[in-house]
């Protein structure tokens, strides 16, 4: 699928309604491969980002709460390669996350201008040539996450299948073994909502888990959630209840979140407890072969 080159689109991703409003004549917005399954073609929008091209001076008054160096993960490995990624800046209200694009050939930066109280953000690019991907990584991850913060939903390291109408959530850090749970379904014939990232969101009829795109031509997938596994590889086989705060610790340890601010960590915590309480929570040792499908079958 070829990407297109557009001056306005809007995208579904999670169900948020993402509209791109291109405000530079110099600039043609073109959404990565990741995105072109997500393209919406409503005219409803939840946030709405008008683009720029050029520099953005941030206020002086605007103070850096948080900072992130960039790490590459080699074999399970994360290694430490620049101290220059992506901040947060905090003026009264107003929040602005400055990024660089490791993985761009181009020498170009991006200011993304927001507030948890309007559905109205900017987006400068410095740099960027003639194209530019409002989504280019990390912008994908920064503007899911604070989405999911904003509406009080949850991003989280996790691999979630569909089984027979059943939702399976596999949360845990890297080396625990989402993407193998993830294959094992698959060989099962289950549907994979994503072998890596999620986002959870409290419907009013239950939860449901959706993908995030990270794989070029992702298409949107989603699934109700039923039960959340809480994965380590292990000598055999175990489901072990959890529940209370143990379960809600050991949930949150696997979410994304940036701790700079403690209205939204409270606010995950009360998400996280609800989540918790409405969704059996289990440790799950595992074998990686099919009879850790088995035992979760013959558990249900």
């Amino acid at each position: 699928m070829e990407n297109p080159i557009m001056k306005s689109y809007s995208l579904n991703i999670a169900n948020y309604l993402i509209r791109f409003e291109n405000e530079s004549e110099a600039l043609d917005l073109v959404p990565g491969e990741r995105f072109l399954r997500n393209i919406y073609t409503g005219s409803d929008s939840d946030i709405i980002i008008s683009v720029h091209s050029g520099k953005f001076m941030m206020p002086a008054d605007a103070e850096k709460v948080f900072d992130a160096p960039y790490f590459e993960e080699i074999n399970g490995i994360r290694t430490k390669k620049s101290n220059k990624f992506w901040s947060i800046h905090k003026s009264n209200d107003v929040l602005f996350i400055k990024t660089t694009f490791p993985l761009s050939s181009e020498k170009k930066s991006a200011i993304l201008k927001f507030s948890f109280s309007s559905k109205e953000w900017d987006l400068w690019f410095d740099g960027a040539g003639k194209e530019a991907d409002p989504l280019e990584y990390p912008l994908d991850g920064l503007i899911l996450y604070y989405l999911t913060a904003i509406n009080s939903d949850i991003m989280i390291h996790a691999s979630g299948v569909n089984h027979e109408g059943h939702g399976y959530l596999f949360s845990g850090v890297s080396g625990k073994g989402k993407t193998t749970m993830a294959k094992l379904w698959d060989n099962a014939g289950a549907k994979v909502i994503h072998d890596d990232r999620l986002i959870i969101r409290n419907t009013g009829d239950g939860y449901k888990m959706f993908n995030t795109p990270v794989y070029n031509n992702d298409e949107p997938k989603e699934s109700t959630l039923d039960r959340i596994f809480l994965i380590e590889h292990g000598r055999k086989n175990e489901i072990i209840p959890a529940g209370g705060a143990a379960a809600v610790s050991m949930v949150m340890a696997n979410c994304i979140q940036h701790n700079w601010n403690q209205e939204i960590v409270t606010r995950l915590i009360d998400s996280v407890s609800a989540l918790c309480k409405a969704v059996p929570v289990v440790r799950l040792p595992f074998l990686p072969d099919r009879s850790i499908i088995d035992m979760i079958l013959e558990n249900e």
